[in-house]
């Protein structure tokens, strides 16, 4: 009996190859994970100025999962609510202006 094209193509070397390949490519992604490609930088500076994708992506690295169906509006407002305050300086404990 003559071998069907499935025979064929389950015979290939082609469909070794190709299974090798995406094994292969499996692996690096699981060994180096995302440093293959890597990630777009943080925005920085106002949020006022910040495109809807940048304030999703910021979001979206903290964890705060962004709906994709929610306004420019609505992400600066979360985006603002989420903004955590610069860091307070304080006085070293010489440096009161109060003295006995």
């Amino acid at each position: 009996m003559a071998p069907t094209p499935l025979d064929r193509a389950l015979n290939s070397k082609n469909l070794l190859l190709g299974f090798a390949g995406m094994v292969t490519a499996a692996t690096a992604w699981a060994i180096w994970g995302n440093e293959i490609l890597p990630a777009e930088p943080e925005p920085t500076g106002d949020p006022e100025t910040w495109t809807a994708d940048e304030m999703r992506r910021w979001l979206r690295v903290r964890g705060l999962l962004p709906s994709e169906t929610a306004t420019r509006t609505e992400l600066l407002e979360r985006v603002r609510a989420n903004l955590r305050p610069p860091p307070r300086q304080t006085s070293s404990p010489g440096s009161s202006s109060g003295s006995k």
